[in-house]
């Protein structure tokens, strides 16, 4: 298919995309599901497991196999600026003391359900056909473990915004934790990746790279963004084009050390000096980026889900028990992690909550996964249930804790005062 061929395939394309996305969201914001989770499901929706299962020629059509990498470079656009506002956002509300907590609600939320991962395609590998073709059972295992312990911080940051949390105690340590947390997994995705491909180059090259990262970011992040933000030598429209060549330039190098481009971008916003012209250029470049760019990410992971492949007995039973192994290891852990560190019910439940939400990050992960050959598509299309489940549960929880909450304070009544005879 030519250029000039693909062209208007990709407009009806992203025009469905969009449509659909928006009609879905306003059935599942009725029942109280945020943009994002409706944008995910809506991408499933599009694919084989809907559409492409219902009227096959239509998805043939609409979603060409040309087409698909397309959605994907598009949608990381999205990603990228979507990441940015983020990263501006976190950096606006800080609260102290919060250190220690981070780094023990992230290590908590990386160990266990890594290990129950790990654990559970072990202890299922010789019943569920899980593995890809070539690949190892010590190199599935790790993948699993690796897709479970992985958080979805760029759903957490709009679910925690959405929501008008951002700074409070417990968002502020979700994002910490969250950031922490999917620094850590990608590393270890880069070393599974190593292993299965018998060459040690990539993890080094990722956890170098993301020293050196730090270090340039340390000595000259802030110096550079504050140049670009206050120079009286730049109108809004050159800082708007200074910013989007500094988040892709940062994007391109964390994406070739293998750390992801989300990464990058959200760092490039904590940097940023808070200004007006700041606000004025997070202000231009991220609504079309969420709204228009990043609902066809989700749509390019749909297209490669198949749910009709959990009709086996087996698989559908691993699907339950990998749901279950991501819930346990990552809400029970890390809300247990927040009380040890002294933190209320109130902030633990809900870090737990939002810290238990995968999907964007795990379908990233996921497409690496099926691109590197380890992941088959049984594997990958129970990983997206794992997602969707997992992230679908974070407002129902989030609403059921304030409930609770709501509830305790108003049986809560002042002691009666004591009768003076």
């Amino acid at each position: 298919m030519t250029p000039t061929q693909l062209a208007p395939r990709f407009f009806i394309a992203v025009a469905v995309i969009l449509i659909f996305c928006k009609a879905v969201a306003w059935l599942l914001g009725r029942v109280g599901q945020p943009a994002v989770v409706s944008e995910m499901l809506a991408g499933v929706l599009l694919g084989p497991s809907l559409l492409g299962f219902v009227l096959p020629e239509v998805k043939d059509a609409l979603f060409p196999t040309a087409l698909l990498p397309v959605l994907y470079v598009v949608g990381q656009v999205g990603l990228v600026l979507f990441m940015f506002q983020a990263g501006y956002a976190f950096s606006a509300h800080r609260v102290t003391g919060i250190a220690g907590t981070a780094g023990l609600v992230s290590l908590a939320g990386v160990t266990a359900p890594l290990a129950l991962g790990v654990g559970l395609v072990l202890v299922t590998a010789d019943t569920v056909p899980m593995r890809a073709d070539g690949t190892s059972i010590g190199v599935s295992a790790a993948f699993v473990g690796v897709a479970l312990a992985i958080t979805a911080f760029p759903m957490l940051a709009r679910i925690i915004t959405e929501r008008g949390q951002a700074g409070t105690r417990h968002g502020t340590l979700s994002l910490a934790s969250g950031a922490l947390d999917d620094m850590v997994a990608w590393i270890m995705l880069a070393v599974v990746l190593a292993f299965a491909s018998g060459r040690a180059g990539p993890a080094i090259v990722t956890a170098g790279g993301a020293v050196l990262f730090g270090l340039v970011l340390w000595l000259c992040g802030r110096r550079v963004t504050n140049a670009l933000m206050t120079s009286p030598r730049l109108n809004d429209g050159a800082r708007v084009l200074g910013t989007v060549a500094l988040l892709f330039l940062v994007a391109w190098y964390t994406d070739e050390i293998g750390l992801y481009a989300v990464f990058g971008a959200f760092a490039v916003g904590v940097v940023m000096p808070h200004t007006e012209n700041t606000d004025r250029v997070v202000d231009t470049l991220t609504p079309v980026a969420a709204t228009v760019f990043l609902p066809l990410f989700f749509t390019y992971s749909g297209l490669r889900t198949e749910f009709g492949l959990l009709g086996s007995a087996p698989v559908l039973l691993f699907a339950a028990a990998c749901v279950t192994a991501a819930v346990v290891g990552k809400f029970g852990a890390c809300w247990a992690a927040a009380r040890f560190r002294g933190e209320s019910q109130g902030v633990a439940l809900r870090v737990g909550a939002l810290m238990n939400a995968r999907g964007l990050m795990q379908l990233i992960a996921l497409n690496v996964g099926l691109e590197a050959g380890i992941v088959n598509a049984s594997l990958f299309t129970v990983l997206v249930v794992v997602a969707l489940v997992t992230t679908m549960m974070t407002t129902p929880l989030l609403s059921w804790i304030e409930r609770r909450e709501a509830r305790r304070q108003t049986t809560v009544r002042p002691p009666a005062l004591a009768v003076v005879k």
